[in-house]
């Protein structure tokens, strides 16, 4: 059976961009159709300053939300990427094979580091390798997909890389996965700023719709979501980013194509108030069922608990073939 792998990281609420990108599709599709694991990955907040507290929080909040979004703990794995200690033990593994140049290359990094530094902050060395930390997520299960976005595609040919080098020098040890995407709102941007990822460590503007915002604030925000010069409602994400962008979000909620549904359109005003009437109606049982949730911490930590345990008990024997297929010996018995 295929088995999939993505998670989420704990560095900010999560967005509606998070959720037409990846989540819905977990909780509708990927779920179903195969093994799917699916994880807070909690340890690729640590590469940057951060809140401890703030990082418990958000962690907690997203594996709420991942469940109040759908997924069901019945048919697919929900857990923590700190509860189950094979990710850190395989990353160090494949940090033996990764180079330091490929780390350096890798975009994220690029972009990550330059604004550490203009910030007058010092750059992690977690911030340079945690690519590998992400390879070591995904090889660790034997992951055959990967349901990323457009930013991660990279790192998802740097975990094939790695897994095929580290096969061909110590003997066949790791599945090599592929990256799969949505067809539609695969990337939903900034409606403040529409050439860029409506991204959720934007903890403030109003740019960015939160699945927890009130339905009120997200009419406000899409209501002022920036459009482009002219009055013509078309899809043409180059040359009209902004209208593009609300015409992909409405497409998404619809479950309809964009281009389509600019044609049905002759102003802005009439767009906006259908797109956030959409993603109103979207969130609303999202919400609600995140209330109820809230409202029973011990069923979420059960479900992460769970989780940790089937996550373990799948990771263990490929990353300990791993140990021993690069020269390690195996621990005494007792």
């Amino acid at each position: 059976m295929t088995r999939i792998f993505s998670g989420v990281k704990p560095t900010g609420h999560l967005t509606l961009g998070n959720y037409l990108g990846a989540v819905r599709r977990w909780a509708e599709v990927d779920q179903h159709r195969a093994e799917a694991l699916f994880c807070i990955v909690d340890l690729h907040a640590l590469t940057v300053d951060h809140d401890p507290g703030r990082v418990r929080r958000l962690s907690r909040q997203a594996a709420t939300l991942l469940l109040a979004s759908g997924l069901d703990p019945e048919q697919c794995t929900v857990f923590v990427q700190s509860h189950v200690d094979e990710h850190a033990r395989l990353s160090y593994l494949l940090e033996c094979v990764a180079t330091d140049g490929e780390m350096r290359r890798m975009i994220q990094y690029k972009e990550k580091a330059a604004l550490e530094r203009k910030r007058g902050g010092s750059v992690r060395l977690s911030l340079l390798t945690y690519p590998v930390l992400m390879a070591a997520d995904i090889l660790a299960y034997g992951t055959d997909e990967v349901p990323v976005g457009d930013d991660q595609t990279q790192h998802v040919e740097l975990t094939r890389d790695l897994a095929v080098r580290f096969n061909q020098r110590y003997g066949h040890t790791f599945v090599v996965p592929r990256a799969t995407r949505p067809e539609v709102a695969a990337r939903v941007m900034n409606l403040q700023e529409p050439t860029s990822k409506m991204g959720k460590s934007d903890d403030v503007g109003p740019g960015v719709v939160y699945l927890l915002d009130e339905p009120e604030t997200v009419r406000k925000k899409i209501m002022r979501a920036v459009t482009d010069s002219g009055q013509d409602v078309e899809y043409d994400p180059e040359e009209r980013p902004g209208v593009s962008n609300l015409l992909e979000i409405l497409a998404a909620c619809q479950g309809s194509d964009p281009a389509t549904l600019s044609g049905a359109y002759t102003s802005y005003g009439a767009l906006k108030k259908d797109t956030a009437d959409a993603v109103v109606e979207l969130l609303g049982p999202v919400q609600d069922r995140h209330k109820q949730l809230c409202a029973d911490p011990s069923y979420v930590e059960g479900v992460l608990r769970d989780g940790a345990r089937r996550a373990r008990e799948m990771a263990r024997p490929t990353v300990d073939s791993a140990y021993e297929a690069i020269g390690l010996l195996a621990p005494s018995a007792g």
